[in-house]
């Protein structure tokens, strides 16, 4: 395939309008099922009005935590998401209630009249916040979901060696992943085999069977997961949305229930990217070489743990660069707060820490005069280097032909 224009094997099905999404699947007697979600960051449940929706026409079935006939919670790493909440709600968009109609213009009728009442919570919406001693704990303990420590040389030697240091704080903004295809799930269960037919548009179909296993407390052999078109994903369809609410629905009315997603509920209801934080201090000597960072990263990781604790990981091992940096410190932080619950999004944690990393290249090379690229060069990996974490580069280091590259283009000697 190397070397050759290669036709992507959906292409066709695309372009023609023939690929089959969930939402294009009819299939008879299907019913239409949606969450009520919280509209409170933080707070407790007091008061639902089941009894009334249940009497509203068209409405088949209103369903509560309780109802739910096995475990009442999933998560990539943690099981710390509640699929239905019992009482505490911690962020805006957690599911409440799951209303099951005869068609979709009932259904949105009964969920705008679903009426809530909350006692809420003082709650914790930025890093600063949550890692103050009295503050509201959304964690377990408290609110640190992970930390990880990376070192490397003596870092207090390093910054003595040093020529100039460049100290300074950066921050990227959470973000969403916005793919083209909102969420959509139709479940179809089958009570004489009891089995279960799942027809979903996701990146862990594997993940999805064992959740909605979990949650019908069924075999998982018995969830058959049939994977259709995906339109975008990012990492947002690593964490599971619609899949257990559309199989609890089918499983309780034996009759096969879609669930569809407005731009709207998929923008509330999905992870997004992290939100960090990072404070660093580069050093570098006379000579152009790197000597010494320190560097601290904190993720703002939302309501539930999802990914953080990878996503936190992969960002401290990235947070050198691709640079040559003999005496490194570098501490990280996955924190809890009443934020949009983060994840997967292309890069997990990698994408983040550039904005610093590469900043304070700049700032150093400036500092010492010196071209950026020239800067680079000097400090850039090359086979034989040894990283942060230890690991010794060994093949496949091309960021030197790189800089080479973009230097002849504006005839920059390196």
């Amino acid at each position: 395939m190397i070397g050759k224009s290669i036709i992507r094997p959906d292409a066709y099905e695309k372009v023609l309008g023939k690929a089959l999404f969930p939402d294009d699947l009819e299939l008879p007697d299907m019913l239409y099922a949606g969450v009520k979600r919280s509209t409170i960051a933080y707070g407790k449940i007091k008061y639902i009005n089941i009894d009334e929706i249940k009497k509203l026409n068209g409405v088949i079935d209103v369903i509560d935590y309780s109802r739910i006939p096995g475990s009442t919670s999933h998560g990539v790493i943690f099981k710390d998401i509640p699929i239905l909440v019992k009482d505490v709600v911690k962020r805006v968009g957690d599911c409440i209630l799951l209303v099951i109609a005869n068609n979709k213009k009932n259904l949105k009728e009964a969920l705008e009249k679903v009426k809530i009442e909350y006692e809420e919570y003082k709650g914790v919406f930025s890093i600063e916040e949550a890692i103050q001693k009295d503050a509201p704990v959304i964690g377990e303990k408290n609110n640190i979901l992970f930390s990880v420590e990376i070192n490397k040389g003596n870092i207090d030697e390093g910054f003595k060696e040093a020529k100039f240091i460049s100290v300074n704080t950066y921050k990227t903004q959470m973000t969403e992943h916005a793919f083209m295809q909102p969420e959509s799930t139709i479940a179809n269960y089958n009570a004489i085999n009891n089995t279960l037919d799942l027809y979903i548009a996701t990146q862990y179909p594997h993940y999805d069977r064992e959740e909605v296993a979990r949650c019908l407390n069924m075999k998982e052999e018995n969830i058959n997961v049939i994977n259709m078109t995906i339109g975008g994903a990012f990492g947002a369809r690593e964490d599971i949305n619609p899949q257990c609410h559309a199989a609890i629905a089918s499983y309780i009315t034996k009759r096969p229930v879609k669930i569809i997603y407005s731009r709207e509920e998929s923008t509330i209801s999905h992870s997004k990217r992290h939100l960090m934080k990072m404070y660093y201090k580069t050093a570098v000597k006379s000579n152009g070489r790197l000597c010494a960072l320190k560097a601290r990263i904190y993720a703002d990781t939302g309501a539930y743990a999802s990914w953080g604790i990878n996503v936190i990981k992969k960002a401290a091992v990235h947070a050198t660069g691709p640079y040559e940096i003999p005496n490194v410190d570098i501490k990280a932080y996955a924190v809890y707060t009443n934020n949009p619950f983060c994840g997967a999004m292309r890069g997990f944690g990698a994408a983040q820490v550039p904005i610093a990393y590469e900043s304070q290249m700049d700032i150093l090379a400036e500092k010492l005069n010196i071209n950026p690229l020239v800067f680079r060069n000097i400090n850039t990996f090359q086979c034989g280097s040894k990283t942060a974490t230890g690991q010794i580069l060994d093949k496949s280091v091309g960021i030197k032909e790189c800089i080479s590259k973009l230097a002849s283009i504006d005839n920059i000697e390196l």
